[in-house]
């Protein structure tokens, strides 16, 4: 029994207690969904050219499992970018404080969108408008329909 709970320490990081997810493991995760959806590659398909199962890519993505080093470099090549691209934009410190700078990080709300599928679908597509007069007219949309959304906030508020 005594091993059993060895063992256990060992796997989830005996100072941590139960595994969670570390700050810089989920900014990392996070570059490699950003990329793989900009990609418009499936967690399958990544998966498959690493070999591992979709739902460990899943894990990486989330920072729930860390990422080894030679797993990282894999994940450079198959991606196309270079390994300092995991790191770009990486908080300096671990500590509760700086977990919460990074959650309240202006801009962070942009960075959050861009990893979604539909922030990397839309961004992607946005990209291959070349008339600038159409980009300027979608962005003019946008903001007009953010703007009616807030008024409409406003008057359900009085």
């Amino acid at each position: 029994m005594a091993k059993t709970s060895k063992i256990a320490a060992v796997t989830r990081g005996a100072d941590r207690g139960p595994r969670h997810a570390d700050t810089i493991d989920m900014h990392v995760g996070g570059r490699v969904r950003a990329r793989r959806v900009l990609l418009g590659m499936s967690r399958a398909k990544l998966g498959d050219r690493l070999h591992v199962a979709p739902q460990q890519i899943q894990k990486y993505e989330k920072g729930i499992n860390s990422i080894t080093a030679s797993r990282l470099f894999d994940l450079a090549k198959v991606l196309g970018v270079t390994v300092q691209f995991f790191y770009e934009g990486a908080p300096t410190s671990n500590s509760k404080r700086a977990q919460r700078f990074v959650r309240k990080q202006d801009g962070q709300h942009v960075v959050n969108f861009l990893r979604s599928k539909d922030g990397a679908k839309l961004n992607s597509a946005f990209g291959k408008i070349t008339n600038p007069r159409t980009r300027r007219a979608i962005v003019g949309l946008v903001r007009s329909l953010t703007a009616s959304s807030k008024r409409a906030k406003k008057t359900r508020r009085m």
